[in-house]
């Protein structure tokens, strides 16, 4: 038998990155698992790279009405979820003084009230004893510039683990977070020139006490612990940032 066999499991903004290592970590250990993205042509791929048994859906964690339809698939798919991986955001470089408000909007109703909403709708599913784990980031306790919208909106994220965990702990389901540092996602090279990426590659390895990037399986084996075997935490969040945060 495998390690997940049996399990039903949902990761918003499962296509690509930290969402996609946890789901091959999931399907490899026999899971049934849903993604979500806003990219159809992303999640296709995504499903023909993972294989297995996997469902994905088009939704956008800033709508409301995508959430609710996604609560729709999930029950008439799953019916009962035994986790959930809240992991769909948007990053958001911009000096302080530069920073509009449509880009503030947009940045914390993906990070922030999306994941407030897709944890609400999905709650009549999850199974007494699962774990719900929401991806927040090492900014919500350390300073950078140019980061400050996307930084507060993952400060609600941790502050949002602790009361959900309160508030569905009746429910016996456990509400944790995970806290990237730099992790390897390959987003610096789609979003800057090659020269610029290796450059601030190097810059913000040099700022990691592990002096390196993390792998996105690192982050995915700290979500499935979460998720699955930390069975009496609740309300924590558990850093996997090489150290940046702690030394």
């Amino acid at each position: 038998m495998s390690t997940y066999d049996g399990k039903n499991v949902v990761i918003t903004g499962g296509s690509s990155g930290l969402g996609f290592a946890t789901a091959r970590l999931l399907v490899a250990g026999g899971a049934r698992v849903l993604i979500t993205g806003r990219d159809q042509a992303a999640l296709d791929a995504a499903r023909d790279r993972l294989g297995g048994d996997v469902v994905t859906v088009r939704s956008d964690a800033a709508s409301l009405a995508d959430v609710d339809a996604l609560a729709d698939r999930v029950k008439s798919e799953f019916g009962t979820v035994d986790a959930v991986s809240v992991n769909a955001g948007i990053s958001g470089f911009a000096p302080f003084e530069s920073t509009t408000e449509e880009s503030y909007d947009e940045i914390l109703a993906v990070n922030a009230k999306g994941p407030y909403f897709t944890v609400q709708k999905l709650a009549p599913l999850l199974a007494p004893g699962s774990g719900v784990v929401l991806t927040t980031s090492v900014v919500n306790v350390m300073g950078f510039p140019m980061v400050s919208a996307y930084a507060a909106s993952k400060a609600a994220l941790r502050s949002m683990a602790r009361s959900l965990a309160r508030e569905l702990l009746p429910r016996g389901v456990r509400v944790n977070a995970v806290s990237p540092g730099p992790i390897d996602t390959g987003i610096l090279e789609k979003s800057m020139s090659p020269e610029a990426a290796e450059q601030t590659r190097s810059q913000m390895a040099a700022d990691v006490p592990m002096l390196r990037f993390g792998d996105p399986t690192e982050v995915a084996k700290a979500v499935l612990f979460l998720a699955f075997d930390a069975t009496f935490t609740t309300g924590a969040e558990l850093a996997v940032d090489g150290g940046g945060s702690q030394l």
